[in-house]
């Protein structure tokens, strides 16, 4: 069975709303799809997914222990991640939690597509799923022209692993891929993680947490993938960023040079901006209509009603909170 799955806590409660408004709208509400749990922050997306038969919260309590448990080991490996991290006050592990996403490897379909919560589907997925025919791992983006939030561009072990054709041509993000159940069992966990305490983990990035394990888990795992990105014709490719400015809106569907975008992705905006213009406070970015449109889809009456002049996303911060900054009385 072939499923569509994400990663959310309450925390993301408006951003999987309109990403599973926008999978219905796109194809309609058969379309399974199972949401992994971040952590234990799930109140407010239980109730939400209780009214939408399609949709599950994974439960598995095995899976996730056992992938917490990996997470952890490969950060124990590398040999400065917890110094950078408390550096930064970060206690802990770094995002603990986003590796949660690598459930869908035991989870319930034996092909997925996964998504950030921070997307939102803007055309078929048949052709994706299409390329597994093919392929053990697809991606659409352009990840790969950015090696630096994947591995440690200064490590010397760097061109050690990875030729420069894996490096230029196989780095993706990790907010959307598609791939099979069961491609990563114990056995190559196993031996991922030998690899990574002999001194590979050091390549990792180490402020991505999920996504230079899961690009090492695919490329040092040998993984056959595939970036349409690279491989379809030129005038066929299209962007993916929210903050790309050609992007034209039709029917509330973007189009990028005439071709129908995949899927959107609001990289490098945060939660919290989410959580405050649905909260009422009038802030805008780009494709801001298009994120209102697939919240409220089923609850236009919900939507927020601005009456005053939108304040950029990327304003200054004024005279009055530099100076609380300044105080340590404000963030």
């Amino acid at each position: 069975m072939d499923g569509i799955c994400t990663l959310a806590n309450d925390r993301v409660y408006d951003q999987l709303v309109a990403l599973l408004n926008s999978i219905e709208a796109i194809l309609g509400p058969e379309m399974p799809v199972c949401v992994y749990p971040y952590n234990d922050n799930t109140e407010k997306i239980s109730l939400e997914i209780a009214k939408r038969p399609n949709v599950q919260l994974y439960d598995n309590k095995d899976s996730m222990q056992r992938w917490d448990q990996f997470f952890r080991s490969v950060w124990d490996a590398h040999p400065t991640a917890h110094q950078r991290w408390k550096e930064i006050g970060s206690n802990g592990y770094h995002r603990f939690g986003t590796h949660r996403r690598f459930c869908a490897f035991d989870g319930p379909f034996d092909r997925f597509l996964y998504m950030d919560a921070d997307t939102l589907l803007q055309g078929p997925v048949a052709p994706i799923f299409n390329r597994l025919n093919d392929y053990d791992w697809v991606v659409y983006d352009f990840q790969y022209t950015d090696l630096t939030h994947v591995y440690d561009v200064s490590s010397p072990k760097l061109l050690e692993l990875f030729t420069p054709e894996q490096i230029k041509s196989k780095i993706f993000c990790s907010g959307f891929y598609a791939a099979k159940k069961g491609l990563f069992n114990q056995d190559k966990i196993d031996w991922l993680l030998t690899k990574l305490r002999e001194g590979e983990a050091e390549v990792l990035y180490t402020m991505s947490a999920d996504q230079p394990i899961l690009n090492y888990m695919v490329i040092r795992g040998d993984i056959n993938s595939c970036n349409l990105a690279l491989q379809l014709p030129e005038n066929e490719i299209t962007g993916c960023c929210a903050d790309s400015s050609h992007f034209e809106a039709r029917d509330h569907i973007l189009y990028d040079r005439g071709n129908r975008l995949t899927y959107i992705h609001y990289i490098g905006f945060g939660s919290d901006l989410f959580n405050q213009i649905c909260a009422g406070n009038n802030i805008d970015f780009p494709n801001r209509e298009l994120f209102f449109h697939y919240r409220y889809l089923h609850e236009p009456e919900k939507r927020p009603h601005f009456k005053t002049k939108p304040k950029a996303y990327d304003a200054p911060p004024s005279l009055a909170k530099r100076i609380l900054r300044k105080l340590g009385l404000a963030s």
